[in-house]
C-alpha cells in the first residue's frame, strides 16, 4: 500500500509519500497545495492521504526541524531506492552524507562514487531526485562553489534559502550577488 501525508514547515506545505519499503518521495512546497499533491502523487499515483505511521511521522518531524534551522540529520529515514537507477542511488547515498550547512561540488560527488569525469551525470541524477531535502541536493553546488542546478520551485533562490536555513555561508559572496 502506498500513502502520503502533507505537513507544514517553515518554508511551506510539503509532502511525504511512502510504501512498504520506505519513503518513495518527498515534495517541497509548490505554488499551491493542489500542485504539491499532484507532484507527490507522481511517486505513487494511487496513494491515499492518511496520517503517517510512527516511522514516517518521525521523518516528518525531522524534516520540520531541519527546515526550522536545527542541525538535524535525515540519514535515519529509510528510502525506497528500488525505483531509481543504480547510478542515481549511489549519488543519493553519497549526497546524504553531506552535513547540514555544508556543500560539496558535483565533481566531488562524482569522485566519491568512483566516476571522476561524472559531474554532469551527478547533476542529472540530482535533477531527478525524488527525495528532496532527505537527499540534500541543495547542498551540491557547481565548480568554484557556484549555486547552479536546482529544479524545485523557485530554483536557485530556493536552494540558497535552504542553505541559509542550515547556516551555510557563501565562501565567495560575489558568486551569489542578486540572489540574496
Amino acid at each position: 500500500m502506498f500513502a502520503y501525508s502533507l505537513f507544514d514547515t517553515a518554508i511551506g506545505r510539503c509532502g511525504l509519500a511512502w510504501g512498504p519499503r520506505g519513503v518513495v518521495g518527498v515534495q517541497l512546497p509548490e505554488h499551491s497545495e493542489a500542485t504539491t499533491v499532484t507532484r507527490i502523487l507522481r511517486h505513487c499515483p494511487h496513494a491515499d492521504e492518511i496520517a503517517p505511521p510512527k516511522a514516517h511521522a518521525r521523518a516528518i518531524e525531522d524534516i520540520q526541524a531541519l527546515l526550522s534551522g536545527e542541525k538535524k540529520s535525515l540519514r535515519t529515514i529509510t528510502l525506497d531506492l528500488s525505483r531509481v537507477p543504480a547510478f542515481n542511488a549511489r549519488v543519493y547515498e553519497t549526497a546524504r552524507a553531506i552535513p547540514p550547512g555544508t556543500t560539496r561540488t558535483y565533481g566531488e560527488i562524482a569522485r566519491a562514487i568512483g566516476d571522476p569525469d561524472g559531474a554532469r551525470a551527478v547533476g542529472q541524477a540530482l535533477s531527478r531526485n525524488p527525495f528532496a531535502i532527505v537527499v540534500p541536493c541543495h547542498r551540491v553546488v557547481g565548480a568554484d562553489f557556484k549555486l547552479v542546478g536546482f529544479s524545485a520551485t523557485g530554483g536557485i533562490a530556493t536552494k540558497l534559502k535552504l542553505l541559509q536555513i542550515e547556516g551555510w555561508r557563501a565562501k565567495e559572496p560575489m558568486l551569489f550577488e542578486g540572489l540574496v
